[in-house]
């Protein structure tokens, strides 16, 4: 064992099961371990880095920031918080944003706009907040029980209360949850990322959102993972036809910077009022530079190349040997295979493929810029290796 891994496992809390790989560096979609070893990188720090490791656009964004000032207190008005708020809601049609530190934080805002929201509008009984069977929004207690995923929850009791959880595609079963209790929202996600990357039944997506509208409780759709390009549109919902009242989002937004953010649409907009949520690190300058230089360069002829590459792998891999179904959208990828994901995974990092799991599923979430001759050359050596361990 390295003296890095030595010092890992003596100081840093056990919580994560690491691959035996340092990641020492990298450009683009290629990463080096510290042998001098190269890595196709398929997963993009969980949908993280959307335009790469290292990229120069977004390295000058930050590093020009950190010059100015690299934090302020949100006491004080700071032009990159502005600037990339004004830009996410000219991107989405919404009016304003929470900024954050994280996906899971973000939620936390959208339960209490929903809660707040319903509770002038109807009364502090009209506190539920109904999620999706299979769904994932944090690891805070309350996104845990938001969390449509009973094993999260068992170590964890009690978690918040005024959570429940409804059919993924059943819009009866969501009308009953309606009828029987005093909802506040529904907070969902178009593709079901750690539930094993399953898309929604666009007319269950549609007739939530007209539930919403027909009993006023708020929509809010859950972008963590499915947002900032990386389903081919800007956000999730837009494969929808959909307009939510709160979208959350995170990961992809800051390139590599811890940002999350709660973008609130007309009925939300004003809901949150002087001292009723604040964050210290929120709208951080350094991480709302990053994430101007990410959001803006995501035009559509960029989410366009988003689009044409992940049909290309659904193309690619759809019926190749030891593979039983691809899901997802974009350059969001599950794959069900015939052989062990985990095992598929350990040997695609063995040939210089770096992947993820969703639940039994083989992930792929690369760059958004990933190069199409890096791109299928990755691809290529999943299928093999799906092949292999069929």
């Amino acid at each position: 064992m390295s003296s890095l891994k030595e010092q890992d496992k003596a100081y840093v809390a056990g919580t994560y099961a690491r691959f035996p790989v340092e990641i020492h560096s990298g450009k683009g979609s290629i990463v080096k371990d510290e042998t001098g070893k190269e890595y196709i990188d398929m997963g993009s720090g969980i949908g993280v880095t959307a335009f790469g490791i290292a990229d120069d656009a977004w390295q000058q964004a930050v590093v020009q920031q950190l010059g100015k000032v690299q934090h302020m207190s949100n006491l004080y008005y700071t032009s990159p918080c502005a600037e990339l708020a004004q830009l996410l809601c000219q991107r989405t049609g919404m009016k304003k944003v929470f900024f954050a530190n994280s996906g899971a934080e973000a939620n936390e805002c959208a339960i209490k706009v929903a809660r707040k929201y319903a509770a002038q509008k109807k009364g502090p009984e009209y506190s539920t907040i109904i999620t999706l069977k299979n769904s994932f929004h944090g690891r805070t207690l309350t996104t845990l029980a938001a969390t449509g995923q009973e094993h999260y929850h068992e170590l964890f009791q009690p978690l918040t209360p005024g959570f429940v959880h409804c059919e993924a595609g059943d819009l009866a079963g969501l009308e009953a949850l309606v009828k029987e209790y005093k909802v506040a929202g529904l907070l969902m996600e178009v593709i079901q990322g750690e539930g094993g990357v399953i898309a929604l039944d666009p007319d269950f997506v549609k007739g939530a959102a007209k539930l919403a509208q027909e009993y006023d409780f708020l929509l809010m759709v859950d972008e963590v993972q499915t947002g900032n390009g990386r389903t081919g549109k800007l956000y999730g919902y837009m494969n929808y036809g959909i307009q939510p009242d709160v979208v959350t989002t995170a990961k992809g937004l800051g390139g590599g910077l811890p940002i999350g953010a709660a973008i609130l649409g007309e009925k939300a907009q004003d809901v949150l009022g002087f001292g009723d949520h604040g964050s210290t690190y929120g709208g951080n300058p350094v991480c709302c530079a990053g994430a101007i230089s990410v959001l803006s360069r995501m035009d559509d002829a960029f989410l366009a190349e988003v689009e044409a590459k992940g049909k290309w792998i659904f193309e690619t891999l759809k019926g190749a040997k030891g593979i039983l179904s691809v899901s997802g959208m974009g350059l969001m990828v599950g794959i069900e295979t015939v052989g062990n994901a985990g095992e598929i995974v350990r040997e695609c990092l063995n040939k210089g493929v770096l992947c993820l799991t969703a639940k039994t599923k083989v992930r792929l979430l690369p760059a958004l810029n990933i190069p199409m001759d890096v791109l299928k050359k990755a691809v290529e050596m999943v299928k093999e290796v799906c092949a292999a361990k069929a």
